[in-house]
């Protein structure tokens, strides 16, 4: 039978929820103890990094955490995520095997550029702060109109059930993408200030 080598968590999670500090050790430690690695899909991170309800820092992901990545896709850069492996030799052959897939760039200097600015005067955890107030903003006024949020999230994410006639009515005026019909739940997620674009909407039914 296969043992398990790897626990791989995202934060903020797929509900816009966040872990603390003291779940994140637990998790590592429990996973170090049995000799798996621990892999962090940041994703989202800057709005995890930015939230106003959360203790723990980019610090404590890179001394817990054997591998995590850096979202820049959804964090306001034009592409790319970067990868981070806190201590030398996790994954000797990554490159190898990047180059071997295809995946890595000839000319990478612009992935690497984004990240740098970025990460330059605390950009990258105030732009995810700046959407988390966005967020905030409308959950509230969601919450004022007698809408029901399916997750109590503290990030970008907003998961507000719609009923049938409003869902129609906020399609008319926002563009959303339909998946199923079961109870009509939309997400919608505060974006960095990087430049205008059109609003947009997912939709998601709840289980």
């Amino acid at each position: 039978m296969p043992a398990p080598a790897l626990v791989y968590i995202s934060h903020p999670t797929e509900t816009g929820t966040l872990y603390t500090r003291a779940e994140l050790e637990a998790v590592t430690g429990v996973a170090h103890r049995y000799g798996a690695r621990v892999f962090l899909d940041g994703a989202r991170l800057a709005y995890g990094l930015g939230a106003t309800k959360t203790d723990l820092t980019l610090a404590d992901i890179a001394r817990t955490c054997d591998a995590f990545y850096i979202g820049g896709t959804k964090c306001g850069a034009l592409f790319g995520e970067a990868v981070v492996f806190p201590k030398p030799n996790t994954c000797p052959r990554f490159f190898t095997w990047m180059k071997q897939q295809g995946a890595l760039l000839a000319k990478g200097r612009i992935t690497g550029l984004q990240f740098e600015t970025l990460m330059e005067e605390n950009r990258y955890v105030e732009y995810g702060a700046k959407a988390v107030r966005l967020a905030e903003k409308l959950r509230e006024g969601l919450k004022e109109k007698g809408y029901q949020l399916l997750f109590n999230s503290t990030t970008n994410q907003t998961f507000v059930k719609l009923p049938d006639d409003k869902y129609q009515t906020l399609s008319e005026k926002v563009g959303m993408s339909f998946w199923k019909s079961l109870t009509t739940t939309t997400r919608s997620c505060a974006s960095p200030p990087a430049g205008p674009r059109p609003k947009r909407t997912s939709t998601r039914s709840s289980p």
